[in-house]
Formats: structure tokens, sequence, C-alpha cells
């Protein structure tokens, strides 16, 4: 398992250099990072940059929920955003979605309000309110250099969006301050559960 990088890490902060050879070493690096993956409980992750684990090339992993398969995506290019998304999700699997990149979680905050918040694995306890597009359009590679143009919508395109930020050296607060959005924190009160105090700026 790979011990994930922190804020404020100049790896996070530059952008990512492509992938020449899909080699054994970047096989063995996926491996680990599925790992990683997999193993981040508190609060559960759903994806994981290359960047977050300290290396600076383009490759991210992620995977809707706990149960789905990791995808892997090499090279990502992000050709086309969509404002309306194609397809509906299916409400019930949003609806079991925990927090992951820590990611878009419902969570009522100090206000009382119900909010969907975006965390970063890279960013302990900080989350903020980010508008994502619904819809893209996205070139990669996969694992075996096959090549693939898809569109995604939903969740999974919020996941994608965020994790390809990582890869221009992008971290989700900037985006929360540029779109004038609240920055939160997350505290355990003392029955233990999560509660989400706003960050004063």
């Amino acid at each position: 398992m790979l011990k994930i990088v922190q804020s404020p890490d100049t790896v996070l902060s530059r952008p990512a250099k492509p992938i020449i050879n899909i080699d054994k070493a970047i096989h063995h690096l996926i491996r680990d990072m599925k790992e990683t993956l997999i193993n981040a409980k508190d609060p559960q992750g759903v994806g994981l940059a290359a960047p977050q684990i300290g290396k600076s090339i383009q490759l991210f992993i992620i995977r809707q929920t706990p149960r789905s398969p990791i995808l892997v995506f090499i090279n990502p290019k992000i050709e086309q955003f969509f404002d309306k998304p194609e397809i509906n999700e299916d409400p019930k699997e949003q609806k079991n979605l925990s927090a992951g990149l820590l990611r878009a979680k419902t969570s009522t905050t100090e206000r009382g309000q119900d909010v969907q918040l975006e965390g970063c694995l890279s960013l302990s306890n900080i989350w903020g309110v980010v508008k994502r597009h619904p819809g893209i359009i996205l070139s990669y590679l996969d694992d075996t250099g096959q090549k693939h143009r898809k569109k995604f919508n939903g969740f999974i395109a919020t996941i994608i969006q965020h994790e390809y930020d990582h890869l221009r050296g992008t971290l989700f607060p900037k985006k929360v301050l540029e779109q004038k959005n609240q920055l939160y924190k997350s505290i355990k009160n003392a029955k233990g559960e999560t509660e989400f105090e706003e960050i004063k700026l």
C-alpha cells in the first residue's frame, strides 16, 4: 500500500507528464494504487491520481462504489463538457455512495443545509461545494494501451473531473473559491458522528 501525499506537497500543484510507455513499472504502480484506494476507509475514496502518491504522471483510477470495478485512465483528455447529462443516473446507486475522493457526500452543515460536498484523500477533513459538469467526453488509454473515447455522465463524470484536475495540478478548494462557494472542515462530535463546520476565510 502506498502513502497518500498530503497538501501542500508541490507534486500536487504541478501538471503531470504524459506516460510514454505502459511498462511493467506502470502496471505495478496501478496495482499498488488499486490496493491503496481499496484500503482508504475513513472515509472511503472513489478516485486516486498518480500525483497523490508522489508520481507526476498522467494516470488515475476510479470506482463509483466500494463494489464497483476499478477503472484505469492513462493520458486522459476531456474533449467536451455537457451542461445536461444524456442519461439519468440510478438514484439507488447515488444514494449508496459514500464520501469518495472522498467524493460527493450529502451532508448537513451547521446551517442545517443539505449539500453535496466534495473532498480529497490529499486534503484530510476538508470539504467543499464544487459545481461540476454533469456530462463529459473523455479520450484516454486503458492499462493495456488501448485507446478509448467515451461519454460519462452523473457521478462518474464528477469523479473523473476531480481526478483530471489532479493531473493539471489543481486541488478542489481552488475550484470552490473560484466559484465563490463554501469550504467546510469535518469533525467528530461527542457521539462519534461527523459534522461539518464552515471554514471562515
